[in-house]
């Protein structure tokens, strides 16, 4: 008897083990149990990071059965491609929303992930993500920037051998999110197919709003394309956003006149005080200005001859800092954009991008820290979550500060440096097969 035991058990963990050894079944076997640990946190866990998709979501969803239709009838904050998740989450009726846009993201990470793992180079960016995942929290599936970042990722990736396509997703994203631009702008900077990724993401464009007009004049309604770029202008600081630390820590010393204030109408905390108005109006203005200049860095460091694979992953991850950093809306879901230009840069030069890839960790479990948990804490600007809000902020810059270095260190090519010139625009197309849309 206790043979037979011995036996059955030896032979049970024979088997087990060829399972747990192999690296693709241990890596699709961590993705599934991330997953499932994040929609558990986000169901059962403390604080209330469902909202946007119980409510918010979910209501535009139900609103389209009536005839308002956010980006069709009337104004939408977000691009009118974001409407395709949150219609498409209600296919199972409304009591089963939340588990159906859980599906939804999890099905788009997937994607993601399996297009990852196709090659074994990459498999350290996958473990990455699932580590960054995790800390980021629930955050990372309830939000509609959690569908645009698996496909931000696999656009970024296909930009190497299949440059139109990973256009055409980029520019799908963009039109979902407005953040995946950043992939666009530092994919036209980096690559001498520019042209052609811009005629395919003008195409993509033209097609959105072409059907977007036409069913707004069907339907006998002005035309709201283009709202979401007004309604998020009109926002003020949110408490999240590095610009409002300075009002959050005169709110935690209790500076009269500064305080946290809830805005019924675009559903976030925002910071009031001396000053606020003015610099919630210069915002914009600077963020574009911020964003310019490091488009200027990228055209210097291209046409010192630097190659695209050099230029696109700290071009991209600046771009997208930037678009975080001096952003005042600042929301926590902000951090999942993260995951695709470092992805990216892990992927093409491995140990090098060692440094943003901890940054990103770091930056991630501030984040969850913040919110949902403690977000009770930073709305009454208790000074210890100010103090870790501060921290995670200034890991921002940080992190901006090493992606702009690094742009600027990028040494041109060795045939640039001797100086020989490009052939014959066939082949530049050779050399864009090759050499992934150099």
């Amino acid at each position: 008897m206790r043979i037979h035991d011995d036996t059955r058990s030896v032979t049970g963990t024979r088997s087990a083990r060829p399972v747990l050894r192999h690296p693709l079944a241990a890596l699709w076997s961590a993705f599934v149990l991330v997953h499932l640990l994040l929609i558990i946190l986000g169901v059962f866990g403390p604080g209330s990071p469902l909202g946007d998709v119980e409510v918010v979501y979910r209501g535009w969803a139900e609103s389209i059965g009536v005839g308002s239709i956010v980006g069709i009838t009337e104004n939408f904050v977000y691009p009118l491609l974001a409407l395709v998740p949150i219609a498409g989450a209600l296919a199972f009726g409304g009591p089963a929303y939340l588990g159906t846009w859980f599906v939804l993201v999890c099905v788009l990470n997937a994607g993601a992930f399996f297009v990852l793992l196709r090659r074994r180079s990459q498999w350290a960016a996958a473990w990455w993500w699932l580590l960054f995942l995790t800390l980021l929290g629930p955050i990372a599936l309830v939000r509609i920037d959690t569908v645009t970042v698996p496909i931000v990722i696999v656009a970024l990736l296909w930009l190497r051998r299949r440059p139109l396509w990973g256009t055409v997703l980029l520019t799908i994203a963009v039109w979902i999110k407005i953040w995946p631009v950043a992939g666009l702008a530092a994919a036209f900077v980096a690559s001498r197919l520019r042209w052609r990724i811009l005629g395919a993401a003008a195409a993509v464009t033209a097609a959105v709003i072409a059907v977007s007009v036409t069913l707004s004049l069907s339907r006998g309604s002005g035309i709201h394309v283009l709202s979401f770029v007004t309604e998020q202008a009109g926002r003020g600081i949110q408490i999240e956003s590095p610009v409002a630390v300075p009002w959050l820590w005169q709110a935690a010393l209790g500076v009269p006149g500064s305080f946290v204030y809830y805005d019924q109408q675009l559903l976030t905390f925002q910071v009031a005080g001396a000053g606020t108005a003015a610099i919630s109006a210069a915002m914009t203005p600077l963020l574009a200005f911020a964003a310019a200049m490091v488009l200027v860095l990228g055209v210097r460091t291209q046409r010192r001859g630097a190659r695209w694979v050099e230029v696109l992953p700290p071009l991209t991850l600046a771009l997208t800092l930037t678009l975080i950093a001096f952003n005042k809306v600042g929301s926590p879901q902000f951090m999942s954009w993260l995951a695709a230009p470092i992805i990216l840069g892990v992927v093409l030069h491995g140990r090098v991008w060692r440094s943003p890839a901890l940054l990103g960790l770091a930056l991630a479990a501030l984040t969850q820290l913040v919110y949902p948990y403690l977000y009770d804490w930073v709305v009454v600007a208790n000074p210890l979550m100010v103090l870790a809000l501060s921290l995670r902020n200034l890991l921002e810059f940080a992190l901006l500060g090493w992606a702009l270095l690094a742009l600027y260190r990028v040494t041109p090519s060795p045939r640039q440096r001797v100086g020989v010139q490009p052939q014959t625009l066939t082949s530049l197309t050779t050399e864009s097969k090759e050499s992934s849309c150099s």
